[in-house]
Formats: C-alpha cells, sequence, structure tokens
C-alpha cells in the first residue's frame, strides 16, 4: 500500500524544563542581525535548548561547519540521553500560535513522505514555492547527516477552501489534551499545542486523503524550503543503499513539518526585500531602469541614504515581476561585485540602507491567491519571492523526531 503523503508521527517534546527558552525561532531570520542572536544565546544561557541544535544562518560565513555540526549531534545525543523528551506516539499536534499582531494561525504537525515532494519543479504532490540555492544546501545536508534529530521549522499550506482538514480541528480544540501552552521569547506571540490521535487523527489523514485526489498538487512550502530541499536530498542519498523493506520504514524517509491553509485569515505574505551593499546607486538605478521592463504594473520602491523613489516594472504576474528583478541582480551581482542580503521587514531594510553605498529595493507583496496558480501552472517563484508574515512569526523550533538510531 502507498504510503500516505502527510501522517502521523512518533513527535518528541521535552518536559521538566522551561519551553521558553527551549523554543527559539527558525534558524533563517534575522540573518542580518547578529545582535538579535547573541540576547538570544543571553537568554538560554545554560539551559536546554533549540538554539544548540541549529546553527543561525547569521554566522554561517564565521564558522566551522563540520565543528558546528559535531556540537549539535553531541547536544541532540546528551538530550536524548538524559530522559529529556517524552514521545508522543502516532499522532499530529495541532498547533494555535498568537501572532505578534494578535491574530491566530492554525497548523498540524505531521509528517510528510520526502519521495513525494520535489523542489526542483515537477507535478509532484509538494512542490517548493521559490527556487532553490543549491549553495545553500550543504550546511544543512551536513548537520542532518548523522543527526539523530530533526527539528522543523518549515511550513506548508494546502489549498484547502471549504475548511475540511484543520478546521474541524479547532471547533473542537477545547477537547483536545493540551501539550504545551507558553509565551515565545523575543516577541514572538504565544503558542498552544494539542495533541491529536485515534480516531481523530485518522479523520485528518482521510481528509489529506480526498484534499489530494482533488486537487493534485497538495502542499506548497511556504517557509524552510532549503532546510527540506536539504533533507530531500540526504534522503535522496541514503536510501541507493536500502532495500525496498528498509526504505518503506527508514525514519529519514519522512520530514516532519507544520501545514497551515492558505485561505487561514491569519495567513498573509510578506515580500522579501533586497538590500545591496557596495554599490554605486546612482549606476545602479540606471542599470536597473534598462533592464527590466517598465511599466506601470508594478512598483518597485527604492531607498538609499535619505533619497527614496520608485520604478515601475510591467509584468503579467507577480512571479514575472520578481523573476525580472532576481535575474537582473543576479547578473549585477557578477558584474560589479557588490553583494546582496535579503531582509524581512521595511523598517530593517532602511536601517540598512542609511548609506550611501547601500542601497534596498522594497518589493511588494503577493496575494495569497496567487500561490497555488502560479506555482503549478508556471513553476517556481524566483529565491526569497515572500515571507509568511513578520520574522518573529516565524516558526519557532519545539517538536523533534528521530531520524537516526
Amino acid at each position: 500500500m502507498k504510503k500516505d503523503i502527510f501522517a502521523p508521527a512518533d513527535i518528541l517534546l521535552p518536559e521538566g524544563i522551561s519551553h521558553e527558552t527551549w523554543s527559539v525561532v527558525a534558524c533563517d531570520q534575522f540573518s542580518s542581525e547578529p545582535l538579535y542572536w547573541e540576547n538570544v544565546r543571553k537568554i538560554v544561557g545554560p539551559e536546554p535548548s533549540t538554539l544548540n541544535m541549529v546553527i543561525p544562518e547569521a554566522y554561517l560565513d564565521e564558522i566551522d561547519i563540520d565543528k558546528e555540526s559535531d556540537s549539535i549531534r553531541a547536544s541532540m545525543d546528551r538530550y536524548i540521553s538524559s530522559g529529556l523528551f517524552r514521545k508522543i506516539e502516532d499522532s499530529f499536534v495541532y498547533v494555535e500560535r498568537a501572532l505578534s499582531d494578535g491574530r491566530v494561525r492554525r497548523g498540524l504537525v505531521g509528517t510528510i513522505n520526502l519521495d513525494e515532494y520535489d523542489f526542483s519543479g515537477s507535478d509532484a504532490a509538494i512542490l517548493a514555492s521559490e527556487g532553490t540555492v543549491l549553495d545553500r544546501l550543504p550546511p544543512r545536508i551536513r548537520v542532518r547527516r548523522g543527526a539523530p534529530l530533526e527539528l522543523p521549522h518549515i511550513i506548508a499550506f494546502i489549498d484547502d477552501m471549504e475548511n475540511t482538514v484543520i478546521e474541524p480541528l479547532s471547533a473542537k480544540a477545547g477537547s483536545l489534551p493540551t501539550l504545551y501552552d507558553f509565551s515565545l521569547m523575543e516577541g514572538g506571540g504565544h503558542i498552544k499545542g494539542m495533541h491529536v490521535s485515534g480516531t481523530d487523527a485518522i479523520a485528518v489523514t482521510e481528509a489529506m486523503r480526498a484534499l489530494h485526489m482533488k486537487s493534485g498538487t497538495l502542499m506548497v512550502i511556504g517557509d524552510g524550503n532549503h532546510s527540506l530541499a536539504a533533507a530531500k536530498v540526504f534522503w535522496d542519498e541514503i536510501k541507493k543503499s536500502l532495500s525496498a523493506a528498509e526504505r518503506a520504514t527508514h525514519p529519514a524517509g519522512k520530514a516532519l513539518i507544520e501545514v497551515n491553509n492558505v485561505y487561514d485569515p491569519s495567513i498573509s505574505f510578506e515580500a522579501i526585500h533586497r538590500a545591496v551593499f557596495d554599490v554605486d546607486s546612482t549606476e545602479f538605478l540606471r542599470a536597473i531602469s534598462d533592464a527590466v521592463p517598465l511599466g506601470n504594473d508594478y512598483e518597485l520602491r527604492w531607498h538609499c541614504g535619505k533619497q527614496s523613489g520608485v520604478i515601475g516594472v510591467a509584468a503579467g504576474c507577480i512571479g514575472d515581476m520578481l523573476a525580472a528583478v532576481q535575474s537582473f541582480l543576479d547578473n549585477y551581482v557578477i558584474g560589479t561585485g557588490c553583494s546582496i542580503d535579503y531582509i524581512h521587514g521595511e523598517d530593517a531594510l532602511i536601517k540598512l540602507t542609511e548609506d550611501a553605498r547601500s542601497l534596498g529595493l522594497l518589493l511588494p507583496a503577493m496575494d495569497k491567491s496567487e500561490l497555488f496558480a502560479t506555482v503549478t501552472s508556471s513553476g517556481v517563484f524566483p529565491r526569497k519571492s515572500f515571507s509568511v508574515g513578520h520574522a518573529r512569526d516565524k516558526r519557532y523550533y519545539l517538536e523533534c523526531r528521530r531520524i537516526a538510531f
């Protein structure tokens, strides 16, 4: 029998410790703000924490990946051997996340079958939403290789306009056993997780099957595209040496993620802006105006020091507009030697581009209705096209799962 695309899991949760210090935001957030991560380190101190099992991207250029990977593995082994975790067997976790603006995002934590996922663009059941930068995968693969645990910060969307999968759990949340309920550090809002098992878990699985039969493409990855791509590459490596029976049961053939309904009222797509460093702003603005199709379909705002302005771009959809801008930037970096960072939040971008040799491009946000239609018809968006909400509203590491024994 074919494995379900989305299934319950044996989920590990810490017990007997502070969840507030255990749970930290996704490693790819605040990548240009090491002070954020230094403050997180101070908050965590010597306490058990997911911070000790991830590498914040703010430090990727200054660390020894092999050494850090060994340290992560040692922390995982220590937490496992100390009896830190309790196992929630064959279950989902229904999550209600109160965001920084007060809205509540409803999600469901479970496992996807990595054989049903493709990040290169195809007719697979689970698709990436953005282009994968292959150079970003090796550090993630290095961490996963040999690690006994995985920690999800991946968020996937389902196109469930009729509210058949997650919303029934919301209606009965008062009767579901609570697994955790606490405030997240550094302005991350509040999170509550509830145990979904037995007939409730069966109902979720059946609803997912029906949704897949109806739509073909079941999920589009919204956050954590590169982490999931690394898990896929690692699985494709190791499964070559496994028998058919071993492939069917090996824990690395799945990945733990959170699923959200794209039509949930709390879901919003935020633009990911571009900061260009060590650049001649006058020359840059001339070059981009010559390179992208000019028109009135989309506004590309720019900021440099005390100056700002708008470039009108012609495009049939926002994906085409983003592709034109990203293609220009990729070529411009090669030709000039400047550098680019991808920034969440308009205020953060403006602060980073106060100097005359730095320029920020403020990209428009995508309407949620464009996600599935664009990915299924036109393929992936350019990398870093959009973000699911603000940086502090990203998924925090919390649940774990064994991927090696």
